[in-house]
């Protein structure tokens, strides 16, 4: 039986990837999740390719590293049996109808690419024609840089698997309101008033952190970001190898099996832990899609789905001990990048609890209940 326990408090992709992670280093595990709607995870369709962003700095480094770590992950979860999470490496198309945008970010992803290694995979600058051939649905006029390692994930799929992987390695799952409290320097969890038995406590409940955090003190600079994201059918039509397309602007269009294309996504500030579909979110949403990708226009209308992301002030993640509350982590603050980034910053808080080394990487300090700042784990 392990000697250590942790309570994993969000079945997000932080919580969950945090779980695995932990329960893969024989900790006793047990996650708690309230179910509230707009988990950002749940909304996800998640594009594992950083090396075009414009983001510079520790964020990309950050992003990057979490692409890299992907094929790690799905050899762990391959190694206890889980194999389904909706992962597959489609390449990624960079489009745009300025030659010069486009020239810019052939020459950034190939510059990264000497860094990032085979992960990225080919990168070409491509025609319209042979843009189309790869997504027949997209507008002419649109050339193309062709990134070959890109994939794509369901936030959903992920979660799940990981999840089951860390349930196949022992750990449990309790669903309820979670509280904690502060007992001579240490908190304890609780889930609908009942205390669970736990070491050490890692907040990672997403958009929710400070409430949780709240009743002993402390909170984290994140906030909720409201996105919508639709859900299309092309009927009779195999989208299983498409890429995903990026347009060099906020939004995306992602292809999955079964001829199903998600579109998205809205990035509203200020939208609070509102879960709605809005007229004008919805309108926005197909707007954006349509003017890069006309030949979808005849496909159905599936679902919305509306995630509420944990939206940090700045730019960088928020993970790490907490200063002056002994045992207790956060891991929150993702943004729109949680899938990407999620399962190396869970691996990441693991290593930290059980004391193991982890490389180096630059995340926003984890302030203490006084208000100063320290440093977070370092990770890459």
């Amino acid at each position: 039986m392990p000697e250590f326990s942790v309570a994993v408090i969000g079945s997000g992709i932080a919580g969950a990837s945090t779980a695995f992670a932990l329960a893969r280093r024989g900790v006793a595990v047990t996650v708690i999740d309230a179910g509230h709607v707009g988990q950002a995870t749940a909304a996800s369709a998640g594009i594992i390719q950083p090396w075009s962003s414009a983001v510079e700095g520790d964020y990309y480094s950050v992003y990057a590293a979490g692409a890299g770590f992907y094929p790690d992950l799905l050899e762990l979860l391959a190694g206890v049996g889980i194999t389904h999470t909706d992962y597959r490496k489609t390449g990624a198309l960079v489009v745009n109808a300025d030659e010069a945008k486009l020239e810019a970010t052939y020459r950034r992803v190939l510059d990264r690419a000497q860094t990032a290694g085979p992960v990225v995979g080919d990168v070409e600058r491509i025609s319209n024609a042979e843009a189309r051939k790869l997504f027949p649905a997209l507008a002419e006029g649109l050339d193309a840089v062709y990134i070959s390692g890109g994939g794509r994930v369901d936030g959903r799929t992920m979660r799940d698997a990981l999840l089951a992987a860390a349930e196949k390695l022992g750990a449990t799952r309790v669903s309820g309101d979670v509280s904690l409290a502060l007992r001579a320097g240490r908190v304890s969890a609780f889930v609908d008033g009942a205390p669970v038995q736990a070491d050490t406590v890692v907040v990672a409940a997403g958009a929710w952190s400070n409430e949780v955090l709240s009743a002993v003190g402390a909170g984290v600079p994140v906030a909720p970001q409201r996105g919508q994201i639709t859900h299309l059918r092309l009927e009779g039509v195999d989208t299983t190898q498409w890429p995903t397309v990026h347009p060099i602007s906020h939004h995306y269009i992602v292809a999955f099996d079964e001829s199903r294309i998600a579109v998205g996504a809205t990035r509203e500030v200020g939208s609070g832990f509102d879960p709605r579909v809005t007229a004008a979110g919805q309108m926005q949403v197909l707007e954006d899609a349509l003017r890069i990708v006309p030949g979808l226009a005849d496909a159905t209308l599936i679902e919305t789905r509306v995630g509420l992301r944990p939206l940090p002030d700045g730019q960088l993640p928020i993970v790490g001990p907490i200063p002056g509350l002994d045992g207790t982590y956060v891991a929150t603050g993702y943004g729109a990048g949680g899938l990407t980034m999620g399962p190396l910053l869970g691996d990441a808080v693991a290593r930290s609890i059980v004391g193991e080394a982890a490389p180096e990487l630059e995340l926003t300090p984890v302030a203490a209940r006084e208000g100063t700042a320290t440093a977070g784990i370092e990770v890459s």
